[in-house]
């Protein structure tokens, strides 16, 4: 009989590549952050909204380091990360023409809903990446309407832009947005308690109230919540998406070993309808339905 273990070993069988990938740009911005982009063409084929790879910093390093996918072209991917220990400090001195091994993509994506198509993408530092992605796939599509609020305390791993998408929910003051997602015609706007000219002063939930407060009962029916960021960060907007009462989904961020199921070392608390489970960030999320979440 085929175990469960087995089933989702089977699930994942041929969709995750471990390619030699070439870095294209290493991008250093302040606070120790790095936008990398890297040929990975089988990777970055699969990748969807949510997926990350799994990277070797540097040769000398075997333990791998989780990366949330920012954007995947032709055959590239772009990651976003922040110097967090020697791994990623070595990660960031890569150079064009260094080989990095790339292991994805990895995890279950977003899932979007057409009877939902107000979406509200919520990223907190490193865990803008999958926003952007959202963003970039939703962009083009006639039903969906997204919107991003991004916040950070350092300095943004962009140049800010004043927005010339309008607001006319928030202060004409609070214009700073993402130039990239200006760009995609998909309106952001940036929150901070760093002072950071344009930025709403605040939490992303703080700004995202004002946004949900300005919407019609009707409007609200068609607003689902995608979030990325620091677990308290998660915590909150799951509970403001109980609040307003609609749906959020959220993509967690744990340390892990293996990423691909093996070790079961980032497992969470899940509700499920058999009851409490746990399940593993990397393979079984890492994107959950933020209602189902455990939060300790």
């Amino acid at each position: 009989m085929t175990t469960t273990a087995q089933q989702h070993a089977q699930r994942n069988r041929g969709t995750i590549f471990v390619e030699d990938g070439e870095v294209l740009s290493c991008e250093a911005w302040p606070g120790e952050q790095f936008v990398m982009r890297v040929r990975a063409p089988k990777c970055a084929a699969a990748a969807q909204p949510g997926s990350f790879a799994h990277i070797t910093c540097d040769p000398s390093l075997p333990m791998r380091r989780p990366l949330s996918i920012m954007r995947a072209g032709d055959n590239w991917i772009e990651l976003l990360f922040k110097v967090v220990g020697e791994g990623l400090e070595l990660l960031g001195d890569r150079q064009p023409g260094d080989i990095v091994s790339v292991l994805g993509p990895i995890g279950q994506p977003f899932r979007f809903s057409a009877e939902r198509p107000n979406a509200l993408l919520i990223g907190g530092g490193v865990g803008i990446p999958p926003m952007v992605f959202i963003a970039d796939h939703l962009r083009t599509s006639e039903e969906f309407r997204p919107l991003a609020i991004l916040g950070s305390e350092i300095p943004f791993p962009f140049e800010l832009q004043a927005s010339r998408l309008k607001a006319s929910w928030l202060d004409d003051k609070i214009n700073a947005a993402m130039p990239l997602l200006e760009d995609w015609g998909v309106p952001s706007r940036l929150t901070s308690q760093a002072g950071f000219e344009g930025c709403f002063e605040g939490y992303v939930t703080d700004l995202a109230a004002k946004w949900l407060d300005s919407l019609a009962p009707e409007q609200l029916a068609q607003t689902e919540i995608y979030a990325c960021g620091p677990t308290p960060m998660l915590k909150a907007v799951a509970a403001q998406a109980e609040k307003y009462g609609v749906p959020c989904q959220v993509s967690l961020e744990e340390f892990m070993a293996c990423a691909v199921g093996g070790c079961a070392g980032c497992a969470v608390k899940i509700e499920t309808a058999e009851g409490l489970a746990m399940k593993r960030v990397c393979v079984d999320g890492p994107v959950f339905d933020a209602s189902t979440v455990v939060w300790d």
